[in-house]
C-alpha cells in the first residue's frame, strides 16, 4: 500500500513570464517549476530584479503567465473566469502586498474582515475572526483605528491580519517585515510558521536570511530562474554565496 505525500497545494508548471515584445520584451520568469504543500513554508531568495514578485502574483492569481500553468489546489487558474478567481483568492488565498494594498476608509478591523464579508461571511462571525487575526500579528487595540492613525509598521500589521484570516490554505508574503523592526518582524514570522504547521502551504519572498530560516525550504532566484535550492536547516547566508546571490 503507497503511502500519500502532503497534498500540493501551488504548483507552477513551467511557467514563464514575459513583458513586452519584440526587441524590448522582457522575461521575468524563465520556465519556472515550483510546488508548495500543505503545511510547508518556503522561502524565496534573490537579487533584485530576479523574478521573486512576479512569482508571487502569479501564484496568486494577480497576474498570468505568457507560459506555463498555475494551479491552486489542482484547480488551473488559467481555467477561472474572473469571478470564480476572485472568489478563490478571497476563500484560499492570503496576500501581503509590499505596498499593504488597505482601504484608507476602513479601519483596521474592517479592512481584515473585508475579503470575509465579500465572500458572504455573516458580519459578526467575520469581525470575530478579523478580531482574532489582529491579535495574532499583536495589535488588537488598532482594531478601530483608521489607516491614517497608523504607522507604517502597524499598516503593514493590519496587511499580514487580512492575509491569514480566516482558513486560507495559501498564504503568499511579499516582504512582509519590511516596515517593522526587528522585534515585531520576529512575531511576524512567528505567525507564519505557526500557520505552515497547522497545514497551510506559505510562500516568502524576502532578502533577509534570517527571515529564510523560518522556512523548510529556501528557493533562490536569479535572471527569472531557479538556480538552486536547499533547506533552510543550513545557514541561508552561506547558501546565498554558493548561490552567486
Amino acid at each position: 500500500m503507497s503511502v500519500q505525500g502532503p497534498q500540493q497545494v501551488l504548483e507552477l508548471a513551467k511557467v514563464s513570464r514575459t513583458f513586452g515584445a519584440g526587441a524590448t520584451a522582457v522575461a521575468a520568469l524563465r520556465e519556472v517549476d515550483l510546488s508548495v504543500a500543505a503545511g510547508e513554508f518556503v522561502a524565496v531568495m534573490g537579487p533584485s530584479g530576479s523574478g521573486k514578485s512576479s512569482l508571487l502574483a502569479l501564484a496568486g492569481g494577480l497576474d498570468k503567465p505568457t507560459g506555463g500553468g498555475v494551479f491552486v489546489e489542482s484547480t488551473s487558474l488559467a481555467g477561472l473566469g474572473l469571478n470564480d478567481l476572485a472568489r478563490l483568492r478571497r476563500r484560499a488565498v492570503g496576500y501581503v502586498f509590499q505596498d499593504f494594498n488597505l482601504v484608507p476608509t476602513l479601519t483596521a478591523a474592517e479592512n481584515v474582515s473585508l475579503p470575509l464579508e465579500l465572500d458572504g461571511t455573516p458580519l459578526k462571525k467575520a469581525r470575530r475572526q478579523a478580531a482574532d487575526a489582529l491579535r495574532q500579528v499583536g495589535i488588537p487595540e488598532l482594531a478601530d483605528r483608521f489607516l491614517d492613525q497608523m504607522s507604517g509598521g502597524q499598516q503593514q500589521r493590519v496587511a499580514i491580519a487580512r492575509a491569514i484570516v480566516g482558513e486560507r490554505r495559501l498564504i503568499l508574503a511579499d516582504e512582509p517585515t519590511g516596515a517593522l523592526d526587528s522585534t515585531t518582524g520576529h512575531g511576524v514570522m512567528e505567525v507564519l510558521r505557526a500557520r505552515a504547521d497547522a497545514g497551510a502551504a506559505v510562500m516568502l519572498v524576502t532578502h533577509e536570511a534570517r527571515h529564510a530560516a523560518w522556512a523548510d525550504r529556501v528557493v533562490f532566484l536569479r535572471d527569472g530562474r531557479i538556480v538552486d535550492q536547499a533547506s533552510a536547516m543550513h545557514d541561508p547566508t552561506m547558501l546565498l554565496t554558493q548561490a552567486g546571490l
